[in-house]
C-alpha cells in the first residue's frame, strides 16, 4: 500500500484527537469561586486591630480616614481603603475587609473574610513586640480562634469549604527591615542577606501551617521600594547633609528590597511544587510603586516622595495628628503620611493584583 494512502486516516485521528481535548477543556469544571480573603501582616493590611490593643502605633483618629466612607478614621493607615479593600469589593465579598478585633464583627462575617494584621508588626516577632503590637503567632491564635467560631456557626464541613476556596494574603516585612536593619537594632549583628534569609524561613513557617489548616490560594506580597518611603528618604538627606534639599531614593535599601523580592519568588516556586492542590503567588508591590514613582502623571500624582500629613517627612502614626495640616489633594500624592500609601495608590496595587495575579487563582 501507498505510504500516502496513509495520510488522509493519520489526520483524521489527529483531528479526533484534538476535538476530544476540546471537549475536555470545554468540560472541566471551572475552579470554585473565591469565599473569602484573610490578612496577615503589618499597617498595609492591617483595618484597624490596632484599636484595640495598647500601643502607639495606632491610626484612628484624624487626619487618617478624611477620604474614607463617611470619612471615619477606622485604624487603617491610610486616607482611606486599603488594597484588601477594593479587593474583597471587586470580588463581590463585602465593600471592606474588617479588623478581626473590631467588636462589630459577627462569627457571620468571619466566612468571607477578616484581617488579622497588626500595624508595626512584622515576620520576626521581635519587630512587633518592640512596638507592643500583635505579633504573627498572635495573629494565627486569633485565626484559630476564628476557625472555632465557623464551626461552632456552619459545622466543620462548610467551614472547611469556605477556606480551602479563600484567598490569604501574608504582607509583612518592611518594618522587619526598617526597625532591625536600617535603624541598626541588629544591623551591627547580622548581615542584611542573612536577615532576609531568616524572614524567609518564617514566611515558610506560616506557610506550612496555612496549608495545614486547608488553605490553598494563598497570596505573599514582597517588600516595596523600601527606600523611596518618605521617612526613609528624609533620614537619609539628614545623614547626607549635600543631598538635603534633593529628595532621592535611597537606592542601597531599594536594590535590597529586590534581592528579597528576588529571593521570596524562589521560595515561592519552591513551595508552591512541594504543596501540590494549592497554588501559591508573588503578590508585586514593588513594580507598581517603583512605576508611581518613575511615571506620577500616568496616575494622575504630583508628589511621590513625601507624604500627605504634616511635613510629610517624618510623620506618621501618633505623629500625623487631628491638628496636622494635610495637603489640599490627597489623590495627588503616593503617600498620606511618611511610610503608608494613599488610597490612590493602594487603588493602583489592588487594580494590578487583580489583573496579573488573581486570575492565576
Amino acid at each position: 500500500m501507498n505510504r500516502n494512502q496513509h495520510k488522509p486516516m493519520f489526520v483524521t485521528f489527529l483531528i479526533n484527537i484534538l476535538l476530544l481535548q476540546l471537549l475536555n477543556l470545554t468540560n472541566a469544571s471551572p475552579s470554585p469561586p473565591i469565599t473569602a480573603l484573610y490578612a496577615f501582616g503589618d499597617s498595609t493590611v492591617d483595618s484597624g486591630n490596632n484599636n484595640y490593643i495598647p500601643t502607639l502605633f495606632q491610626s484612628n483618629h484624624p487626619p487618617y480616614g478624611k477620604s474614607f466612607p463617611s470619612k471615619l478614621s477606622t485604624g487603617r493607615f491610610s486616607d482611606g481603603k486599603l488594597a484588601t479593600d477594593f479587593i474583597v469589593s471587586s470580588l463581590g465579598l463585602k465593600p471592606t475587609l474588617p479588623a478581626y478585633l473590631n467588636p462589630s464583627v459577627k462569627p457571620v462575617d468571619l466566612l468571607t473574610g477578616v484581617s488579622f494584621a497588626s500595624a508595626g508588626g512584622g515576620l520576626d516577632d521581635r519587630t512587633a513586640k518592640s512596638s507592643l503590637t500583635i505579633t504573627m503567632d498572635k495573629q494565627w491564635s486569633y485565626f484559630e480562634e476564628a476557625l472555632g467560631k465557623m464551626k461552632s456557626l456552619v459545622g466543620d464541613s462548610e467551614t472547611n469549604r469556605v477556606i480551602k476556596n479563600a484567598v490569604f494574603v501574608i504582607s509583612a516585612g518592611t518594618n522587619d527591615m526598617i526597625f532591625n536593619v536600617y535603624d541598626h537594632v541588629l544591623g551591627s549583628l547580622i548581615s542584611v542577606s542573612d536577615y532576609q534569609d531568616s524572614l524567609l524561613t518564617k514566611v515558610e513557617v506560616f506557610v506550612q501551617r496555612l496549608y495545614e489548616a486547608g488553605a490553598r490560594r494563598i497570596t505573599i506580597a514582597g517588600l516595596p521600594p523600601i527606600g523611596c518611603l518618605p521617612v526613609q528618604v528624609t533620614l537619609t538627606s539628614i545623614n547626607t547633609p549635600r543631598i538635603f534639599h534633593h529628595r532621592i531614593c535611597t537606592e542601597h535599601q531599594n536594590d535590597d528590597s529586590r534581592v528579597y523580592n528576588q529571593k521570596l519568588q524562589k521560595l515561592i516556586f519552591g513551595l508552591s511544587q512541594r504543596f501540590r492542590g494549592s497554588k501559591v503567588l508573588y503578590l508585586d508591590i514593588y513594580s507598581p510603586l517603583i512605576d508611581m514613582i518613575k511615571h506620577p502623571r500616568k496616575y494622575g500624582l504630583e508628589e511621590t516622595l513625601r507624604g500627605c500629613c504634616g511635613t510629610g517627612l517624618l510623620e506618621a502614626g501618633p505623629l500625623c495628628q487631628p491638628l496636622s495640616r494635610t495637603c489640599d489633594d490627597v489623590s495627588k500624592y503616593l503617600f498620606f503620611d511618611s511610610v503608608h500609601p494613599s488610597q490612590t495608590a493602594y487603588s493602583v496595587i489592588a487594580s494590578f493584583a487583580l489583573q496579573k495575579l488573581f486570575p492565576l487563582l
